[in-house]
């Protein structure tokens, strides 16, 4: 545990002395009332055994609701660029603390730094607390936080001509088209398939001051802005407010008159396009090859991510989806957080060290893959399998499926706003996660009230029922997404079959005995090749590799999540928002698992 006793929480810049009541009342208020934003998300903090509630902070999913910025694990490069947009976002007084990791170069110091452990965890709440109370969070002054990620170059671009590029905003000299802003390096708009477009594609609606800010708060589930957790370093509020300047849209259409709303049309040729120096282009013109919405509107297509710090959504996972109003043309999702599939050339690695990177780079899943990695290498070392120790491996696998679901169901109550159902699968979880088979046994009942509360929550069965049916042509699919489509298909089918596993692995520890945590067994300096398969909470994983003399040469590994991620593109499509983010949570996608 390090805590740097000269360091003070990041706070404004000092105020005039006439403001010290106010800072202590505040600083006291803040002390009392601790809020965080946990990344990667609170599903990493609970596999870990955290209970935040507990030790004494509020959980919020938003940065602009918190206080403090608390790091769970080591962040991959692409995570630590987008901590870096929620830092910026919270407001000050703010401050970070970091347990099992390092501290992002995205980020300032680290106020408060420990060990992955709830007593730790307690302790820096303590710590801040006192820092708080004794105001050290208006002492002395602090420069504003500034990071690379944080500024973006803009281009403009012309969506109809993508080869018209410009540094100021401006029209396009080939067709008049306001220039459309976007970051340099990103692919241009696409003729016919523009997400940005800030002009109007319908006559029928210029006078109609269209905001596209998709704060969508009847889709937010706990306060969770999409732009909160964008990775840019500005905040894509996607104003359409569509004010063309001298080239005004309000078109009046005085058909009787053919008053056309103060445009002079004398002196210009418009059988050849020949629009003058006034720039101005018809809208039929303008819009005639765009896409068209079902109702034949042309399209004003946005380009909107959540994620991958969302409220509902696996922390660590990117979720891009093509908005048309409120209902989704296509999405894709991505991993920031996912390991490579391979071992640097040279650096042969250490059994027992390869197996301890397997685990703890799936922290949602860190046994399943712990038996996955041990089973290979002693495969490869040519042991042959022993059945009590089989057994008890066996029995700690089904523990960790159990505690597994019931944290997918704390994310299922975070998405819907169900605060009774995220407190009592989180409650549970915490639990199981390191159980004795006979407190296992003691938490049967609790376990089956809750999956008698659930199903009779009626409206979470209208919200799960027919959604995220899986394409008939789907290939590759194993656990509870793959069981579950002889029952509907859809997120209830999931709901309902990752519950019966919940039991039936409850009667195999019944049945078995003690859980114990796989170890690797002595293989000396073993040699060989290995393969092995286990099925994991979310689906089955395969590992095969390379042992020379006791280190792991090579490796290739497969994984559910790897395929399943793929599944996102085709339940998103043609949805409504709110059923778009509900499909995508039933998958129980782990980011960690999807391997490059």
């Amino acid at each position: 545990m390090t805590s740097d006793p000269e360091m003070t929480i990041t706070g404004p810049r000092q105020r005039q002395a006439r403001f010290a009541i106010l800072q202590r009342w505040i600083s006291r208020a803040l002390a009392r009332n601790l809020s965080c934003l946990i990344v990667p998300g609170p599903e990493v903090a609970l596999a870990h055994g955290l209970d935040v509630i507990a030790a004494g902070m509020r959980i919020t999913a938003t940065p602009r609701d918190a206080g403090v910025l608390l790091i769970v694990g080591e962040l991959s490069e692409r995570m630590s660029e987008a901590v870096a947009v929620l830092y910026a976002q919270m407001p000050r007084p703010r401050a970070i603390v970091v347990l099992g990791g390092q501290t992002p170069s995205t980020l300032p110091n680290a106020d408060f730094s420990a060990g992955l452990s709830q007593t730790e965890l307690i302790d820096a709440v303590g710590w801040l607390r006192r820092a708080l109370a004794e105001g050290a969070a208006f002492s002395g002054s602090s420069e504003d936080f500034n990071a690379s990620v944080l500024h973006a170059r803009i281009e403009y671009v012309c969506p109809m001509h993508p080869e018209v590029v410009e540094d100021e905003p401006g029209s396009c000299p080939k067709c008049g088209m306001d220039l459309v802003a976007h970051e340099a390096g990103e692919s241009a708009p696409e003729h016919g398939h523009d997400h940005d477009h800030e002009h109007q594609h319908n006559e029928h609606h210029h006078d109609h001051e269209h905001h596209h800010d998709h704060d969508h708060q009847h889709h937010q589930h706990d306060g969770q802005d999409h732009d909160d957790t964008h990775q840019q370093g500005h905040e894509h509020e996607h104003h359409h407010d569509h004010d063309h300047g001298q080239r005004s849209h309000e078109h009046r259409h005085d058909h009787g008159g053919h008053d056309h709303g103060g445009h002079d049309h004398s002196g210009h040729d418009h059988g050849g396009h020949d629009h003058g120096a006034s720039g101005f282009m018809s809208m039929i013109e303008v819009t005639k090859d765009l896409p068209r919405s079902a109702d034949g509107l042309a399209m004003d297509w946005l380009e909107v991510p959540f994620g991958p710090v969302f409220s509902g959504l696996p922390g660590g996972l990117k979720l891009t989806l093509t908005l048309d109003g409120d209902g989704v043309t296509e999405g894709q999702a991505t991993s920031l957080v996912g390991m490579v599939n391979e071992v640097e050339e040279g650096k042969e690695v250490d059994a027992e060290t390869f197996i301890e990177r397997l685990a703890s780079a799936m922290p949602l899943a860190s046994v399943s893959y712990r038996l996955l990695a041990c089973q290979a290498i002693e495969r490869a070392a040519g042991l042959e399998e022993d059945p009590a120790t089989a057994q008890a491996r066996a029995v700690a696998l089904e523990r960790e499926r159990i505690a597994s679901h019931m944290g997918w169901l704390a994310q299922l109550g975070r998405q819907f706003g169900f605060a009774w159902l995220t407190h009592r699968a989180s409650t549970l979880q915490l639990e199981i996660r390191c159980a004795s088979g006979k407190r296992l046994a003691e938490l049967a009942p609790a376990l089956q009230a809750l999956v008698t509360r659930l199903g009779r929550t009626p409206l979470l069965e209208s919200r799960l029922k027919g959604i995220g049916i899986l394409p008939s042509d789907a290939t590759g699919l194993s656990g509870p997404v793959a069981r579950a489509d002889g029952n509907a298909g859809d997120a209830w089918g999931r709901l309902w079959q990752r519950l019966d596993e919940i039991t039936t692995s409850l009667d195999f520890i019944t049945a078995i005995g003690e859980p114990e945590l796989p170890v690797l067994r002595n293989i000396g300096h073993g040699s060989g090749t290995g393969e092995a398969a286990v099925e994991t909470p979310r689906g089955q994983a395969q590992l095969s590799l390379t042992l020379e003399h006791g280190q792991v040469k090579s490796y290739k590994l497969d994984t559910a999540c790897r395929h399943h991620i793929g599944l996102v593109a085709q339940l998103v499509e043609g949805r409504e928002l709110s059923d778009a983010l509900v499909a995508v949570g039933s998958l129980d996608l782990s980011p960690w698992e999807v391997i490059s």
